[in-house]
C-alpha cells in the first residue's frame, strides 16, 4: 500500500544515513542469559496491533496461533470478537470466524483499508484515505461515512478502531481521536492528539481508569471531561491496573498517571527499544541489541539479561516477544 510504503521508505532513508555514527545500547552488567525460549515454526510475515501473520499463513494472536488460514494476496488487519479480519490493496474485506470455519463474511469496499474491527453486527473500517464508516455484517448496508483529513505518509503501526458500550473510537490517521455514537449514527467529539505533518497516525489507543489514552509517534493523551497531553517520542505503550508504561527514542522507560503525571523514569542510553510487556508486578522491554530488561512497577531498580533477537518482524503478545520464527517468555 502506498502509505505504508512511504513509511517504511523513509524510515530506511533514516537508518542508512545515519547508520554510520549511530551508538548502541551497552549495559555496563548483565545478570546472563535468559532461559525462556520456543519456537514458533513459522516466520512472521505481517504484523498489525493485535494479530499477526504467519509464512504458512495461520494466525498469531496475542494469546497464541489461531488455526484459520488467511488467503494469499489478503493482508492481516486484527483478530477480534470471534473474528479473524483480513483485506486486500483493493478493498476486499474478508471476516473468518474463529470457532465456525464455514461461516466466512465478504464485503468489496473498492478501496485500500487502514484498518478495521467488529462488534456484533457492526464492522468499523478506517480507509488509508482517513475516511471511516460502519457496516452492518449481516446486511452489508453502510451505516455511517466520515471523511479524516488528508495524509500524506503514515507510520505502519496503525491502531485498529475501539468499541466501548454505543461508541465507535476511531484512532485516525491524521492524529486525532473521532468518537461515534453508532446507535444514532452521528459524530460526539474530535479531538487533537498530535498535529505534525507526517508519520502522525494514532499509534496506540486504550480505555484506561475511564479515560481514553491514545498516542501518536510525538504525543501522549488522556482524554475524558478535560484533556491532558504530554509529548514524548513515542516507541511503544503499554498499561497495568493503575499506571502507563512507555518507551522512547530517547532509551527511556517512564511510568504516568492516567491523567500523565511523571510517576518514574529510567533512561538506557541509546537503546533501541522492540516492545514492552507488563506481567505480574514488573515490566519487561526487549532491546534491539539482544537484551532484555525486568523492571519492578515502581521502576526503582532493573536487571538486565541477554537474549537471542533475530532480525524480523516483532510482536508483542500479552506475555511473550515473538520475533521472526521464535518467542521469548516472560511468563
Amino acid at each position: 500500500m502506498k502509505f505504508i510504503l512511504l513509511s517504511f521508505l523513509s524510515l530506511s532513508i533514516v537508518f542508512f544515513t545515519a547508520c554510520s555514527t549511530k551508538r548502541v545500547y551497552e549495559p555496563e552488567d548483565t545478570v546472563g542469559d535468559w532461559s525462556k525460549y520456543g519456537d514458533i515454526d513459522d516466520d512472521i510475515i505481517d504484523i498489525t496491533a493485535d494479530a499477526a501473520l504467519l509464512d504458512n499463513r495461520k494466525v498469531l494472536s496475542k494469546t497464541g496461533t489461531i488455526e484459520i488460514e488467511v488467503l494469499e494476496d489478503y493482508r492481516i488487519l486484527a483478530s477480534n470478537d470471534g473474528w479473524i479480519l483480513s483485506s486486500t490493496i483493493d478493498g476486499n474485506l474478508k471476516l473468518q470466524n474463529i470457532d465456525d470455519t464455514k461461516v466466512v463474511e465478504d464485503f468489496e469496499l473498492k478501496k485500500t483499508i487502514a484498518a478495521a474491527n467488529v462488534d456484533g453486527d457492526v464492522l468499523a473500517v478506517l480507509f488509508a484515505d482517513n475516511e471511516m464508516a460502519l457496516y452492518s455484517i449481516s446486511t452489508k448496508k453502510l451505516l455511517l461515512r466520515f471523511q479524516g483529513g488528508e495524509t500524506i505518509a503514515v507510520d505502519s503501526r496503525i491502531v485498529n478502531p475501539y468499541f466501548l458500550n454505543d461508541l465507535v473510537i476511531f484512532p485516525t490517521l491524521d492524529g486525532k481521536v473521532v468518537i461515534i455514537n453508532e446507535p444514532e449514527k452521528k459524530k460526539l467529539r474530535t479531538s487533537i492528539v498530535s498535529s505534525e505533518d507526517n508519520f502522525n497516525n494514532v499509534i496506540y489507543l486504550d480505555i484506561i481508569d475511564s479515560k481514553i489514552v491514545a498516542a501518536t509517534a510525538y504525543k501522549l493523551l488522556s482524554m475524558s471531561q478535560k484533556e491532558s497531553r504530554e509529548k514524548y517520542e513515542i516507541r511503544n505503550v503499554a498499561y497495568d491496573d493503575n499506571n502507563i508504561y512507555l518507551t522512547t527514542k530517547q532509551g527511556e522507560l517512564v511510568s504516568l498517571t492516567p491523567d500523565l503525571q511523571l510517576n518514574a523514569k529510567l533512561k538506557f542510553p541509546f537503546a533501541h527499544f522492540l516492545g514492552l510487556i507488563i506481567y505480574q508486578e514488573n515490566v519487561y522491554i526487549l532491546e534491539k541489541e539482544g537484551y532484555l530488561i525486568k523492571a519492578p512497577l515502581d521502576l526503582s531498580t532493573f536487571s538486565v539479561y541477554d537474549v537471542d533477537v533475530d532480525e524480523g518482524f516483532v510482536f508483542i503478545g500479552d506475555t511473550n516477544f515473538y520475533v521472526a520464527d521464535g518467542y521469548i517468555s516472560v511468563e
